[in-house]
């Protein structure tokens, strides 16, 4: 099982616009010309992005540098280190379209989010978000009156997942939770 480039976005989904994609976010500046590092980056979607909105301003794309693990961007109308440090922190929104397509087994962080987590006909909770670690993603379930449950995006614990139905299905037997 895969998920391609997921975010660990602060982008909240219940507020999010389902139009939108974080590509990254505003880091610290690198260099004197306004080029700045990319944190959290999606680099498939920042590779095939020709402009980002960053606070609410459309900006092309003038230059993506540095490593897919450590990007450099630079951005139409950003010339300094100070213009950087104005919108430090900020997401690099794409537009959902201008996205390159997903491959089977591949989802956004956004989409997952909300889902309704099952084992078979048995409720398990539902997803508050997605965790990027090393080794695999991990959605991190709320359940009812107990504490929370890390699910590894893996074929042994996740069965199906079908975002038009936010419906994501789960092996409790692997996870330990089988009474």
């Amino acid at each position: 099982m895969s998920s391609a480039f997921l975010s660990t976005s602060s982008t909240d989904p219940s507020t999010a616009d389902d139009r939108w994609l974080s590509a990254g976010r505003v880091g610290k500046p690198h260099g004197l010309d306004g080029a700045f590092h990319v944190t959290w980056p999606r680099i498939r979607v920042l590779r095939d992005a020709a402009t980002v909105t960053v606070g609410g301003v459309a900006r092309t794309i003038k230059r993506l540098g540095g490593t897919d693990e450590k990007p450099t961007l630079v951005l139409e109308g950003v010339h300094s280190r100070e213009q950087v440090d104005a919108i430090r922190g900020q997401d690099l929104m794409i537009e959902r379209a201008a996205a390159p397509p997903l491959g089977d087994d591949e989802w956004y962080a956004e989409d997952l989010a909300g889902c309704r987590v099952v084992d078979g006909a048995v409720a398990v909770g539902v997803v508050e978000k997605m965790l990027a670690y090393p080794s695999c993603e991990l959605l991190d379930v709320v359940r009812d009156g107990q504490p929370n449950i890390l699910v590894p995006l893996i074929d042994d614990a996740v069965r199906s997942v079908d975002i038009a139905a936010k419906l994501i299905d789960v092996n409790t037997t692997f996870l330990g939770l089988a009474d």
